[in-house]
């Protein structure tokens, strides 16, 4: 647990394991989750916003050629779960990409990987509650025929006042996550077993007006649209490392993080690329790009009757909801552990013993984050989060080569495969993505990584427990 000689702070894996239980009880966290509900949680972490809403937004980029981006998203994210899949299974503790880079590149690394995953898990689920809202309007069209205003569904620069379901779908996450894991396992089981069926469905519509035409040109926005809506599709994919927040709480979880990993994947790629498919061969690339709710609206088309939309509408409800429930358990477990090492306040690491749940830290993350879900509009956010992610994704696959080289001995229950090739191939497809972001998101970023550096300097470091372990008497470490 000692610094290195050039001044890193590294916590050592066995080391963390030791101090979060993850062989035993986590933390004052239960082992509850199987398998089972493992894969579907990580299916409810994913499958959402990016499909049910952002597909469009990717289509308007790529085009046709959208299936490409799907594609080369996809292809990211399988090599970077390979080095989640490794490092899940050897230290399988609640704090994800955080306690990763703790155990390999350091304090300060470590730190701003959980400041990046503020924008992956806290900002994200902003941006799904905001797509929740959307759909929430469509279901509420297609049963009664009448909608919320607009003041009150949307924020101010998509022309409303505030987007008051987009809060009430947090608020309601942040009840169901205090009362257990029991509880909000098996409600995020069955919303994805349900959303997984309403893509299905989709798919089985929409390919019943599937025209070759639609598809051509292919290639209509060239290679920077495709780059460019890879790096949109991506949003599609975030979540799927949330399986890795779950450590203390799955049971055998060195066996079944990195399996629930690889399936989720394989799911969601399937699922994906069908969805694209069949959504632009129904109506064509101009028909779906840029349409708010565009699942509904080719159901309608294709049938000619508001009742398969209204079901896509409530599918969506359902899938999105689930979004926000298992993204905001992540991102309360990553401020758990960050929190248990001192960077953060105590209040994020504090378990209730009735519900083992940390209740102060949900509800701290439920209301901070309503605020940008109730002023904020999607596009506004899904870049700045994309990116933030894409940047912890690098130093996991970096951190997979570090491990490797500092603790060969460590019990491993999955091992990347063509090591070290896919990390490499890992860094390089998120650095590309990266690229399709743009400049003023590069710049965004930029400043966010500034503003976290500041606030390890003048709060983390002083209040680091690893520090005050390792400084001499007298002296800071």
């Amino acid at each position: 647990m000692s610094p290195t000689p050039t001044g890193l702070r590294i916590k050592s894996p066995e080391t963390l394991i030791a101090e979060s239980g993850a062989d035993l009880e986590g933390h004052g966290l239960k082992r509850t989750m199987g398998l089972f509900q493992l894969v579907c949680f990580g299916v409810g972490a994913i499958v959402g916003t990016g499909i049910f809403v952002g597909l469009s937004d990717t289509v308007a980029e790529a085009g046709p050629a959208v299936i490409i981006s799907f594609v080369l998203a996809a292809i990211t994210c399988i090599f970077t779960a390979f080095s989640f899949a490794e490092l899940g299974g050897a230290i399988p503790v609640s704090g994800s990409s955080y306690s990763f880079a703790y155990a390999t590149l350091g304090e300060r690394v470590a730190f701003l990987v959980g400041w990046c995953l503020l924008l992956e898990y806290g900002v994200s689920v902003s941006a799904v509650a905001v797509g929740w809202s959307q759909y929430l309007n469509e279901l509420l069209n297609s049963l009664f025929g009448w909608q919320l205003p607009a003041a009150l569904s949307a924020g101010p620069s998509d022309g409303g006042v505030i987007n008051l379901p987009a809060v009430v779908v947090m608020l309601m996450a942040a009840t169901l996550l205090v009362r257990g894991i029991r509880e909000s396992a098996r409600a995020t089981a069955a919303m994805a077993v349900l959303k997984i069926g309403i893509l299905i469905a989709f798919c089985a519509i929409a390919f019943t007006a599937f025209q070759d035409d639609n598809l051509t040109p292919f290639l209509s926005s060239g290679i920077g649209g495709v780059t460019s809506g890879a790096s949109l599709a991506f949003f599609s994919y975030i979540g799927f490392d949330a399986i890795t927040t779950a450590g203390e709480e799955v049971k055998n979880p060195r066996k079944n993080i990195p399996i629930a990993i690889m399936i989720c994947i394989g799911i969601v790629t399937l699922l994906y690329c069908a969805v694209a498919v069949a959504a632009i061969g129904a109506l064509g690339a101009d028909a779906v790009g840029n349409k708010p709710a565009a699942l509904s609206l080719i159901v309608n088309d294709v049938t000619d009757s508001t009742v398969g939309g209204g079901i896509i509408a409530f599918g969506a409800v359902v899938a999105i909801a689930s979004v926000v429930l298992a993204v905001m358990y992540g991102q309360t477990r990553i401020l758990m552990s960050m929190s248990r090492d001192g960077l953060i306040p105590r209040v994020f690491e504090r378990v209730s013993p009735r519900t083992s749940t940390p209740v102060g830290g949900t509800w701290i993350v439920a209301l901070v984050f309503a605020v940008p879900a109730a002023f904020s509009s999607l596009d506004a956010v899904v870049n700045l989060t994309t990116i933030g992610t894409l940047a912890t994704m690098v130093v996991v696959n970096i951190a997979v080569v570090a491990l490797r080289r500092s603790h060969p001995e460590l019990k491993r229950s999955f091992r990347v495969p063509l090591y070290p090739v896919s990390p490499v191939l890992g860094v390089a497809f998120c650095l590309y993505l990266i690229w399709g972001t743009g400049w003023t998101t590069w710049v965004q970023f930029a400043v966010f990584l500034v503003v976290g550096a500041l606030v390890y300097a003048f709060y983390g470091r002083k209040n680091s427990r690893l520090g005050a372990a390792t400084a001499p008497t007298g002296g800071a470490a």
